[in-house]
């Protein structure tokens, strides 16, 4: 099973390229993993990707454990066209109590269980065979003399008369399976009554004049080393167990599905085994009740936070192999101590690269072009408060790998990642949004860069109309937008609150929507402390 490696939800840059930068490390340090998104990327990583040639990381909508995670049999299905006595062995030799039969695509076509064989041993129809000759042959340890049709369908009949009562009385017919021992009589007139079968008991010689008669007529003519009476019981068990298997009413599950959603149907149906099955319907498995009590849990990495609120949906169902980070402690834990790597940076990808660095790994062009990004995005370019010695040092070095003209760069990156041309308020306000528990206190707050403060201002109101939706809904504490303007340096405020003396006292300025509040560009260092700070006085 791959690790899956992804950011928080409604991913920036820094998580996109923290994700991307990873999996290549430990792909290449031994490890199976794949990078993933929460979201929809916005302009500027696809600006990066597409700028360095990466691929996009896969969407991941939530990592609840699915069938697919079990540890479920991959037990090998049967033909149709598999005799009962066959299938009978497999369970037998595999102790198996559930046999998946398939048809030559390998969609599901039926079950068949030991109480479906047995109950077919005692109420079966015992003087009809539907069968192949080579199941016979197989079943019976029996030697072809004349082969004639493969396929077998007939009444068993015992020759136990005189040759001149059966054929005074014609009891032989095209439908018929004659068993019988060397009774040469009988075997001609068989012949020549031309029947589906004739199974010769007791492995005796059969003079080859009988066997070409046989071989004219295309009648299968069978040696089998077998008392006359082993062989009248055994024979009902080479019918096709397509006679027998369960084709209704069958429960069975997609691999995609989630456990959470098929447990208690399973628990309350009284069924050992249920088949699963792709998206296409091919047959993948069988899965049982024992397999739902220790499930097999993804294994997942953190980048770029450490808040269930900001993680992906059913992350208490994985288990958290590492964190790595640049924000305050969240609220995630685990039963198990993990790696956690968090470090007071401007960027994730700046400790990535310091990982890098002590792992010996050499960074290719493309992997330090988007770390690169990476550090510029999270930190303005390095003017944010948040920027360190660290990320400096991580942008000379990463730049001496792809030796970019940096100021260029960076405005060009900007400016495809500020531009909110086309976009909704909804899609504006979430593009770059995080919940947080401020002393007990939900908060959601919302970031956008731009160099066009108009495109937002000229909407203002409707701004402020979604942002009070959006507080009411979700019983927020304070719910707010910055808008950062990239040359000033600075933020814009919308916002709603519980305490109308909130953002006064976090800002010290007033609280008119639209203020804006010189050199505030962090959420994570500027806005966040000062917020809690705020909240604690006005208690």
């Amino acid at each position: 099973m791959s690790i899956l490696i992804f950011g928080h939800k409604n991913p920036d840059t820094d998580s996109m390229a923290s994700a991307v930068a990873l999996s290549y490390l430990k792909n290449r340090t031994g490890h199976n993993t794949i990078p993933g998104l929460l979201g929809e990327l916005n302009n500027e990583s696809k600006f990066i990707l597409e700028y360095f040639k990466v691929p996009e990381p896969a969407l991941i909508n939530n990592v609840k454990i699915q069938v697919m995670d079990l540890d479920y049999d991959r037990t090998a299905p049967i033909s149709p066209k598999t005799s009962i006595l066959r299938a009978y062995k497999i369970m037998d030799e595999k102790s198996l109590k559930t046999l998946p039969i398939v048809d030559e695509s390998n969609h599901l076509a039926g079950i068949v269980t030991m109480k479906d064989i047995a109950m077919g041993l005692i109420k079966g129809d015992f003087y009809m065979l539907n069968t192949s000759s080579d199941n016979i042959i197989n079943d019976l340890d029996g030697i072809a003399l004349s082969q004639g049709s493969n396929e077998i369908c007939g009444r068993i009949k015992v020759a136990a008369l005189y040759s001149d009562t059966i054929r005074g009385n014609r009891i032989f017919g095209k439908d018929d399976i004659i068993i019988v021992g060397d009774r040469y009589a009988v075997i001609e007139e068989a012949v020549n009554a031309g029947v589906q079968l004739i199974l010769v008991t007791g492995n005796m010689g059969i003079p080859g004049k009988y066997i070409d008669m046989a071989k004219s007529k295309s009648v299968n003519m069978i040696s089998v080393s077998m008392d006359t009476y082993t062989v009248s019981k055994l024979i009902s068990q080479c019918n096709f167990i397509e006679s027998i298997m369960k084709t209704k009413n069958i429960v069975q599950f997609h691999e995609g599905e989630y456990l959470e959603d098929i447990r208690d149907e399973m628990l309350q149906i009284n069924y050992r085994n249920f088949p699963i099955v792709d998206a296409n319907g091919l047959f993948l498995g069988l899965m049982g009740k024992k397999h739902i009590i220790n499930p097999k849990k993804k294994k997942v990495i953190l980048v770029d936070h450490n808040e269930y609120a900001q993680s992906a949906e059913g992350l208490h169902e994985t288990e958290i192999l590492e964190i790595i980070d640049h924000h305050k402690l969240g609220d995630i834990s685990t039963s198990m101590p993990i790696s956690f790597r968090n470090a007071p940076v401007g960027s994730t990808c700046t400790i990535i690269y310091g990982m890098f660095e002590s792992k010996g790994v050499e960074i290719p062009y493309d992997i330090a072009g988007i770390l690169l990004s990476g550090i510029i995005s999270d930190t303005l370019f390095l003017k944010s408060p948040t920027a360190t010695d660290w990320d400096r040092k991580a942008v000379r070095e990463l730049n001496n790998i792809v030796n970019l003209d940096l100021e260029s760069y960076s405005m060009e990156m900007f400016k495809a990642g500020t531009s909110l041309e086309g976009y909704s308020i909804e899609e504006i306000f979430y593009r770059d949004f995080k919940e947080f528990q401020i002393e007990s206190e939900r908060v959601g707050i919302g970031q956008v860069f731009t160099l066009n403060i108009g495109s937002v201002f000229s909407r203002k109101e409707q701004f402020i109309d979604f942002i009070s939706k959006v507080h009411t809904r979700n019983n927020y504490h304070l719910t707010l937008l910055l808008v950062t303007d990239i040359i000033k340096e600075g933020s814009y405020l919308l916002h709603r609150s519980a305490n109308s003396g909130l953002i006064p006292l976090s800002f010290e300025v007033e609280g008119e929507q639209g203020v804006f509040v010189k050199d505030v560009v962090s959420r994570k260092k500027q806005v966040i402390p000062r917020i809690a700070e705020a909240v604690r006085m006005l208690r």
